[in-house]
């Protein structure tokens, strides 16, 4: 019998590529196979390790429940329970039979990255998870710089070898924004939550660079994975900070009352509360948290610095600070935080020669400009009313992050610069932030008259008049409605309002006095002008009149 030529060619060819060898990495299961009765046990087990998503880790733990693992499945087996340790320790998965021969590739890896080494992939290697796991020794830690590009190469092998695996695009992110390049990071997040909505770690990467952006969308969505992972030290921790900084005192309060009644002696939490509390201004408790603290020990860069805050802020010593940060600077030249508080402090001295060295600090500072660096140089050029220069940082800091203080003070710029739809734009965008908190309402409000569109700061105002107890708040109120009025008795009445709530409230004085300056009744003027200088005695708006009213003042 003669067969057609091209049998044996077929023939050949399937022993051919029956024979080569795969890389061991991105194959599929065996077809139609069950998960815990695979012909090829250790291939199936890889398969749901190299994914690396909670699930698939899962089954890979179920299928090694009363198996005998030898080889390579114990080495799997080994690989699986330090992914899930290292990025999953939040999900209960029990992995048992994990111990790698000893000779075994996985196991010199796994020994490596324990001790925070990386262990570079063989050359030519087509293993996946020899690619992958040395990343374990940086996961959750410090990032070496320096090595990114060659790291960023083995993700990019490990990719090839197996594109669906959720820990190369997790890896990735996570080298990214350590070295500080956050649209890349944040990209390699969303693809890490597109293989798997499960991958919480991703998720909270993906928060942590909206938070440092000073996204509103950080918060909400922080919240709604920490009530899914309750115990996540980092979330807990992020969540109080997120709360401090925007002055939600009974949310942080909250959480660290809680993380403290677990363990009393939790250094870092008693060192957050100590910083949350001296931003509130509540210096004794402030005082009491650090002594708590000092049982613990009192040489740590953070444990210095707090005691500096102390002194400057508490105590009102300017020079104990310093010297407290100056022994930081000497010891921790590098440190950003101490030399931008530092920067500060000197800044806000009466000293000219303290005054030169903030700005020297400051220009360092600036050539690295990070968000609380530009922060800082938007405040110090508001101080000065050097509105032209506080723009310029403004915009870089804006385009860098954007969180309440930012948008307020880049309102203030523009206003002051005559730019009221530009204020309009920030003060809307705060609002619709927080449509409760008063510097939002009182600059939106106040964009709002400013770019002609009194209906709607008329229909707020009544809003919050109806709603807002007697005081200072009120006499705001009444004094951002007196702008809106159109006649003189109309707007006095305000005022006269805005006065009796708060007597001390300076834009109401003022508007007084120029009505009766106006009107010539030097009498009544000089009693507002002096009640003014009295609150703001180096008002520029107000020390021009002092020349024409000092006859009248000096009575």
């Amino acid at each position: 019998m003669k067969f057609p030529v091209a049998i044996p060619v077929l023939f050949f060819l399937c022993i051919f590529f029956s024979c080569s060898t795969p890389p061991r990495g991105g194959t599929d299961p065996p077809p139609g196979a069950d998960p815990g009765t695979a012909a090829n046990p250790p291939e199936d087990l890889r398969y749901r390790v190299e994914l690396g998503t909670p699930d698939s880790l899962r089954e890979a733990a179920g299928m090694l429940q009363g198996r005998n693992l030898q080889e390579d499945a114990g080495a799997l087996a080994a690989a699986a329970r330090e992914i899930h340790r290292a990025v999953y320790p939040d999900i209960d998965i029990s992995f048992s039979g994990a111990n790698p021969p000893l000779n075994h590739p996985y196991t010199k890896i796994l020994r490596e990255a324990g001790g925070g080494n990386y262990a570079a992939p063989s050359s030519g290697s087509r293993d996946f998870l020899e690619y992958v796991l040395p990343f374990l020794a940086y996961y959750g830690a410090g990032f070496p710089a320096p090595a990114l590009r060659n790291i960023l190469s083995h993700l990019d092998r490990a990719a090839q070898l197996n594109p669906r695996s959720v820990l190369v695009p997790l890896f990735r992110g996570f080298a990214l924004e350590k070295t500080g390049d956050p649209s890349r990071a944040e990209a390699a997040y969303r693809q890490a939550l597109d293989l798997s909505p499960l991958c919480y770690p991703a998720e909270l990467g993906l928060i942590r660079l909206l938070v440092s952006q000073g996204a509103a969308e950080g918060l909400p969505r922080l919240q709604d994975l920490s009530r899914r992972y309750p115990a996540n030290r980092e979330m807990q921790l992020l969540l109080i900070r997120l709360y401090a900084d925007r002055q939600d005192w009974a949310g942080a309060d909250g959480i660290i009352d809680g993380m403290l009644r677990r363990d009393s002696r939790d250094g870092e939490v008693l060192l957050l509360r100590t910083g949350i509390l001296l931003d509130r201004g509540l210096f004794q408790q402030a005082q009491s948290s650090l002594d708590a603290y000092a049982s613990i020990e009192t040489t740590s860069r953070r444990y210095i610095f707090l005691r500096a805050r102390l002194q400057a802020e508490a105590y009102r010593n300017q020079g104990a600070a310093l010297n407290y940060l100056r022994s930081l600077v000497r010891s921790y030249p590098a440190d950003p935080e101490t030399a931008l508080y530092m920067a500060g402090l000197l800044l806000g001295s009466s000293r000219t020669e303290e005054k030169a060295e903030g700005r020297t600090i400051l220009n360092r500072l600036l050539g690295d400009p990070s968000p609380p660096v530009l922060a800082l140089a938007v405040e110090n050029s508001i101080g000065q009313e050097n509105w032209k220069d506080a723009k310029i940082y403004s915009d870089k800091l804006l385009a860098q992050r954007k969180n309440d203080r930012d948008l307020f003070n880049a309102y203030r710029i523009e206003r002051a610069l005559g730019n009221y739809a530009a204020a309009l734009s920030h003060a809307r965008e705060l609002y619709g932030r927080d449509p409760s908190g008063e510097e939002a309402v009182f600059s939106y409000i106040t964009a709002l008259t400013e770019t002609g569109r009194q209906a709607e700061a008329s229909r707020i105002i009544d809003q919050r008049l109806a709603a807002v107890p007697g005081g200072p708040q009120k006499s705001r109120y009444y004094y951002l409605r007196s702008r809106l009025r159109t006649s003189e008795d109309a707007l006095m009445n305000d005022l006269r309002s805005s006065l009796f709530e708060d007597p001390l409230n300076l834009d109401a004085l003022t508007a007084m006095f120029e009505i009766y300056h106006r009107r010539k009744d030097q009498r009544r003027a000089a009693y507002y002008l002096r009640q003014a200088l009295t609150i703001a005695p180096n008002n520029p708006q107000l020390k021009r009149y002092e020349p024409e009213y000092r006859s009248i003042l000096g009575q």
